[in-house]
This record gives structure tokens, sequence and C-alpha cells, in this order.
């Protein structure tokens, strides 16, 4: 269930049955032909579906990340990662102080990741709540699924394309771009990025049938859900 749809006597009573919580986390950033928010809908979806069954509340997506590298493509959004971090130190401040001992952020977008690396000093210093920090994209079989459709996939590419992140009247390339070489783009600014990627797919198809694409995100709702499952300690 997702918390735009309970009020705050709502959650206050739920937390003293289950102290869980969801924190879908993702970007605004070029994706190619893709939406810019594919990183943040996803997550937030994923998230959505993986709760759902267990009656755990999801919180509005964190709609903004660490993304520096996209700045030269108009519509992304960065954060800086001070900026990000306090962000997810107050989301937690303020859970925690609703009474939610349990939270599982729901990532989408690799840049984040650091953010992740605060909830064990976090944690120190609040006993008794328990933060989890989930790579939805990347987790061993979501990662397997992906691999088993086609090994050739990253960023902006077929493997992000789903009927909820692609735009009407937009036409996809049928052509499989080569991927490029990570280790140079990451050397570059923005500027050079851009000019590098061209039209922001890091390499691989633009798109698969959408049959094709269900194993991969059955595959995300179900570990996302056995992170919000547990164990928690």
């Amino acid at each position: 269930m997702k918390i735009t749809d309970m009020n705050w006597m709502q959650v206050e009573a739920h937390v003293k049955k289950d102290g869980r919580a969801v924190v879908p986390v993702g970007s605004t950033e070029q994706h190619g032909y893709l939406s810019l928010c594919v990183d943040a809908i996803l997550a937030e979806r994923v998230a959505v579906e993986a709760a759902e069954p267990l009656g755990v509340p999801v919180f509005p997506v964190l709609s903004y990340g660490i993304t520096p590298y996209f700045r030269a493509y108009p519509g992304s959004v960065s954060l800086r990662l001070d900026t990000y971090t306090r962000i997810v130190a107050d989301i937690l401040e303020s859970l925690a102080g609703g009474g939610f001992t349990r939270i599982l952020f729901v990532n989408g977008h690799g840049g984040n990741t650091p953010g992740g690396s605060i909830l064990q000093e976090w944690m120190n210093e609040h006993p008794g709540v328990a933060v989890k920090w989930h790579n939805w994209w990347n987790a061993p079989r979501t990662a397997a699924a992906v691999a088993a459709i086609d090994p050739l996939a990253s960023h902006a590419s077929w493997m992000e394309n789903f009927p909820w992140t692609r735009l009407d009247g937009v036409k996809l390339p049928d052509e499989t771009k080569p991927m490029i070489d990570l280790g140079r783009m990451r050397l570059r600014d923005a500027a050079g990025v851009r000019e590098m990627l061209g039209d922001g797919n890091f390499g691989g198809a633009y798109y698969k049938a959408d049959q094709q694409m269900l194993p991969m995100w059955r595959a995300g709702v179900e570990e996302t859900r056995e992170a919000l499952e547990g164990p928690w300690s």
C-alpha cells in the first residue's frame, strides 16, 4: 500500500503492528529515448508490487539522485553527495521518529549507491532500528535474468524499457549499439560524456519484446519482497 493512500492516524495504528516501511529512490536523468524518470518509475513500481502482498507501506519515491555525469543533457538533475546523504539521513530520522523500525530503501539508480554507505553509521546511533539498501536491478536473480535474456544490457538499453518507462510517439532504433568504454567515460566531464554517448544509451539493443522482459521483472519484484520479509537481525 502507498502512504499516499493513508492518513497519519492509520500509520500510527499500523506501526504498532508492523514496523516495516519501504522508501524507493531513483533519479531524474537522461535515459536516451526513454523517460527521464526511468529510475524513479522502476524503483517505485517494483517497491509497490513487492510490498503489496505484505501490507507494508511504500513512501513516495525520491526522484532526484547523484548523476553529475549527465548534467549536459537537458532535464537531468543531480544532487551533491553531501546533499544526498543528508536527505537519506533526514528521511531515516523522520521514519524512526514516527515509529518505523525496519526500513528498506529500494534503489533504482547506480549513482545513488554512496547514499547507502551511511546506513551502518546511522544504525549505530539509533539502536533498535534496522535499515537495508537494495539495488533491485542487480540483485542476484534479477541480474541472472537479465543475462539470460541478453548479456549486452546497460543504461538506457532494453533492460530499462518497459511499457511504463517508454514514451508515446517516440520511435526506438532497431540497431544494437556497441558498448561504450565506461572507464574512459568516467574520466570525462559532463560535456565530454554527452559527446561520447550521443543519444545516452551505454550499449545494447534498445528494446525487447515485453514477454521477454517478464522473467526479469518477476525476479526483481520477488527479490525485493524477500529483502522486505527479512531477516532483519
